[in-house]
């Protein structure tokens, strides 16, 4: 901010003459703009600034942390320029170019944009805090690859110019080329400081983009040159000891990398032939992530209590339910983990195995050469088995044989994809089961969702209506109770207001009730009313629970969660 809009604030009535000098002198000592130590000051809010300068001069309002601004127009104006005049290029049309400026006033910042690109300014206003969200995001994303795609910039390392043609010897040359090799590993590098669970690498017609799903929410991270394509994808199954002469058809595979003196870090690798090139999604398995810790996952006291009563019974079947990505994996861990004790012999089928857990006999599936969760669940039953996890419940037979396992005394862990607990009974039923064999052989039926956590270390107030919270059907007296958070964004997030997640949990024994309804056919609603009579809290109410804990917002629990 100008000394002449601090001016301006002073004549007006905003801040007093002693604020301004307080604050400049806070600038002087510590750099950053103005209305930064104005706001620290407690002078007024940044929403109030805006607000101010929106109806001084008459401009509009943007909030940049929150567009997706092309790479194109970022690249107009050098990162050092837009740290110092706390503005970030929006968008390009033809010869203008539109600003968002803290500072409208800063005619001087203008001038020296409108001379670096030849483009007509306009401007757009936002906070400073928008505008440093936007420049970590965007500016400290690209900067992070420049020194690696500056050694690539006027390489010829297109390998294949037709996709009919493989030149095998030119592509084994180009995965071992050294920029190509530290371009992948500052890919992996940035996946882990930035906590991602995957990375995307995607070839399209006219670019070639990697993005990074992080706390369970895909972003773009790099847009690298379209002709590295072929390098990369063959460099990365090399690493996965894969075929790069094929590709034509899908690939999985695994590496295993070390970054410091932290353990081996799995990557699971799949390829997949798109038109423009191969899409390969890596899913990150790192260890020091893996929370087995059941007090720590999000259950709250009463669904704990009704979880660990259902997996420390000496038979039946526990399930847990939920889409990819959930976090039923972790939910099945943190069981085993409670469960494995030097008397227990425990055997697992999964598809793959993610991690390893000492003490636990885990098989990979592999559906290649016969070894299917049902031949994997036949052969457990020859080993004097006291608990069995089976991956997934994908067909009848692996239903029956779980169920019929569950009945002749062994626990049975397993997972069903459906949307909610009630639906995972009429799940069982499509498959085949006999009704009577679910409702005397299932324990407990688990769904969960994963919700993002608010950032601990930019977390304040977020002033909801108690209508809104009435519209989600809270009661009245309830709704007066919540002391809603959210996130203002910070460097620790990258400016998203999140951190981590936490799980939201509908768990549902299988009461007596509830049994009677399976044997006498009854609906999935049916199902769901006997259990919300019984007092479990559905997924919604779960995510309710926790926003009124500050845990997490209400836009992730209705993103996550349907009404009920």
């Amino acid at each position: 901010m100008s000394t002449r809009l601090g001016e301006l604030l002073v004549r007006k009535g905003y801040i007093a003459p002693e604020q301004l000098r307080k604050a400049i002198e806070e600038q002087r000592l510590h750099g950053g703009s103005l209305n930064e130590h104005l706001v620290k000051l407690g002078c007024f809010t940044e929403d109030v600034l805006l607000a101010y300068l929106q109806r001084e001069y008459r401009l509009p309002a943007a909030d940049p942390a929150s567009l997706d601004i092309p790479n194109e127009v970022i690249q107009l104006v050098p990162h050092a320029l837009v740290t110092k005049y706390h503005l970030i290029p929006i968008a390009q049309n033809g010869s203008s170019l539109t600003l968002a400026m803290a500072d409208p006033s800063n005619m001087a910042a203008m001038d020296e944009i409108k001379f670096l690109t030849g483009a007509d300014i306009k401007v757009t206003l936002a906070t400073v805090s928008s505008i440093h969200r936007a420049i970590e995001r965007l500016y400290d994303r690209s900067m992070k690859y420049d020194h690696v795609l500056n050694d690539l910039r006027g390489q010829d390392v297109e390998v294949v110019r037709d996709q009919s043609e493989i030149d095998l010897q030119e592509l084994e040359r180009a995965t071992e080329d050294a920029p190509v090799v530290r371009l992948v590993n500052a890919i992996f590098t940035d996946a882990l400081r930035k906590r991602a669970s995957d990375i995307h690498i995607e070839p399209y017609e006219q670019t070639f983009r990697v993005r990074f799903r992080i706390d369970g929410v895909l972003g773009e991270i790099l847009q690298p040159p379209l002709a590295l394509k072929a390098a990369v994808a063959s460099r990365i199954k090399v690493m996965a000891s894969l075929d790069i002469a094929e590709r034509r058809l899908p690939q999985d595979g695994r590496i295993k990398i070390k970054m410091g003196p932290a353990d081996a870090i799995d990557i699971r690798v799949s390829v997949l032939p798109t038109l423009f090139g191969e899409k390969i999604v890596m899913r990150i398995l790192d260890k020091s992530m893996l929370q087995t810790d059941m007090t720590k996952l999000g259950f709250e006291e009463r669904a704990l209590r009704d979880f660990k009563e259902g997996i420390y019974r000496p038979y039946g079947m526990v399930l847990v339910t939920g889409p990819t990505g959930s976090g039923k994996t972790t939910t099945l861990y943190s069981a085993l983990s409670e469960l494995n004790k030097i008397t227990t012999n425990i055997s697992t089928a999964e598809d793959p195995v993610e991690f390893n857990l000492p003490g636990i006999n885990q098989v990979h599936v592999n559906e290649d050469i016969g070894l299917t969760f049902a031949a994997a669940l036949r052969a457990f039953l020859r080993q004097d088995p006291d608990i069995i996890m089976v991956g997934e419940i994908r067909d009848r037979e692996t239903a029956e044989i779980g169920v019929k396992a569950a009945l002749t005394g062994h626990l049975v862990l397993s997972t069903v994809h459906t949307n909610d607990a009630p639906s995972t009974i009429n799940r069982l039923l499509n498959m085949g089961v006999a009704p009577f064999l679910v409702a005397s052989s299932v324990n407990l039926i688990v769904a969960q969702r994963l919700a993002r956590r608010i950032c601990p270390r930019c977390k304040v107030d977020q002033p909801i209506t108690p209508q809104a919270l009435i519209d989600l059907g809270i009661p009245p007296e309830e709704a007066r109770t919540y002391n809603c958070k959210h996130g203002r964004g910070c460097p620790d997030c990258g400016g998203s207001g999140y951190r981590g997640r936490v799980a939201l949990y509908e768990v549902m024994p299988m009461y007596e009730e509830i049994r009677d309804l399976v044997l006498s056919g009854g609906s999935t609603p049916d199902i769901k009313r006997a259990a919300i009579t019984r007092g479990i809290k559905t997924l919604r109410q779960s995510g309710l629970s926790k926003v009124r804990e500050g845990v997490t917002t209400l836009e992730e629990v209705m993103r996550v969660t349907m009404a009920d």
